[in-house]
């Protein structure tokens, strides 16, 4: 099947869900999610298939990002089921006027229509966008990496079983078959057949996507994210955060892949940074984080010196550029320069310097004595997310279900002409 057939199956399919009132997606939801249960034995065979594709064709950080296991299934259903539990913004009132001539004016929550997503080797995205998607009252169409197109396969077939279980066409949520660059051109340029396009990956995919849409996209960015140590912050607390942002999970878009730390106490707190992050790690067998330094802080530990585009570079991998600036002023600069606008994280106890870093970085998520691991849907109470908005229009940050709703107006009257 073609997949502007896909589409059009997916936009014949839409109208079931439009009807469809908040209970009856809910149970199609929980459907959905025990489904992805009883259909486990098949993901993961699926997914051993494409984890042995993959070997050897990228790195082991990538490998991480496509292996499910039944832990990360189990939690894939919870997330759908988060999604069930959220409440349902489509019919909301945003709004409400009364005019002088007697017209009450409703700004209501309305579904999309057709979401398409494009993204990579991550299969957790196929449940989390469908669910979404769904609860938002739209059809979703997945366009997944080639690396992942068996597991995503398998996983859409399990959420199909709980759409027809409670009598919704399975056509609400449907997988392109065609993984080659075709497929994408045709999603965006799909004009009348997807109302919402949304890239989720690297970014390749997104400069391509957005270069060359012709369809509404929302802006899904790379994740340079920074964090910056202070006069003033706790050093303990700071490394706990770094060693969280950096090495949790490398591969994903919140993983901090910038240090910025302030000179006066660079020579006490860099020697600690390698102790933890370098030296402590390989004591424990555990992956040590290559840090490439600028001249500053090559001067004070030992590392590999940065190059021109290592603190323009999102890693997703056990890499950290680390630079030394004179002021938190000098850390806002560094990073409006090189920031994609993501999340970055500021470690102070001096609360002018968390109030300047609050009102003057431009970031989808600014944190405060945190780690930048947080810009996360589930994280934020939205149930999961469709990705991470680093654009200002319509959605900015985890995209949730309100952001995959658009607004309608309703004038109530009673004869009124103008």
């Amino acid at each position: 099947m073609t997949t502007i057939d896909i589409l059009k199956k997916a936009r014949a399919a839409w109208p079931a869900l439009q009807s469809a009132n908040t209970e009856l997606k809910n149970a199609a939801l929980c459907a959905m999610a025990d489904q992805l249960i009883a259909c486990r034995a098949d993901i993961l065979a699926a997914n051993a298939l494409d984890l042995d594709a993959a070997k050897g064709r990228i790195s082991d950080v990538m490998l991480d990002r496509l292996r499910l296991t039944p832990e990360r299934i189990a939690g894939m259903a919870d997330g759908i089921r988060e999604v069930a539990a959220l409440s349902d913004p489509v019919g909301a009132v945003i709004s409400r006027v009364e005019r002088p001539n007697g017209l009450v004016i409703e700004r209501t929550r309305v579904a999309m229509g057709v979401i398409a997503i494009i993204y990579e080797s991550r299969p957790n995205v196929t449940s989390d966008a469908a669910a979404l998607a769904l609860k938002a009252g739209s059809a979703c169409v997945l366009r997944g990496g080639k690396e992942a197109f068996r597991s995503a396969d398998a996983i859409v077939r399990a959420l199909q079983k709980g759409l027809e279980a409670v009598g919704l066409p399975a056509e609400l949520v449907q997988l392109v078959q065609d993984t080659t660059r075709q497929s994408a051109n045709d999603l965006m340029t799909a004009m009348g057949l997807v109302d919402l396009l949304i890239p989720r990956g690297g970014a390749g995919l997104i400069r391509a996507v957005t270069e060359n849409a012709k369809v509404p996209c929302i802006q899904t960015g790379t994740g340079i994210c920074h964090v910056y140590v202070d006069v003033a912050a706790d050093q303990a607390m700071a490394l706990d955060i770094i060693e969280n942002a950096k090495t949790s999970r490398p591969s994903v878009c919140n993983a901090e892949e910038v240090l910025l730390v302030h000179g006066a106490v660079a020579d006490a707190f860099l020697p600690k940074l390698k102790a933890r992050l370098v030296d402590g790690r390989a004591a424990k067998g555990l992956t040590p984080v290559e840090l490439r330094l600028d001249a500053r802080a090559a001067r004070i530990i030992d590392g590999t010196p940065a190059g021109d585009r290592d603190f323009d570079t999102e890693f997703l991998d056990y890499i950290l550029a680390v630079g030394v600036v004179d002021s938190a002023d000098q850390a806002i600069a560094h990073i409006a320069a090189h920031s994609t606008g993501h999340s970055e994280a500021v470690i102070s106890e001096d609360p002018a310097v968390l109030d300047a870093f609050a009102r003057s970085v431009d970031s989808a998520a600014v944190y405060l004595n945190c780690s930048t691991r947080f810009t996360d849907g589930g994280e934020f109470g939205l149930g999961c997310e469709m990705g991470i908005s680093t654009q200002k229009l319509h959605a900015r940050g985890p995209m949730g279900l309100e952001e995959l709703t658009t607004y309608k107006y309703v004038v109530r009257g009673h004869g009124q002409v103008r």
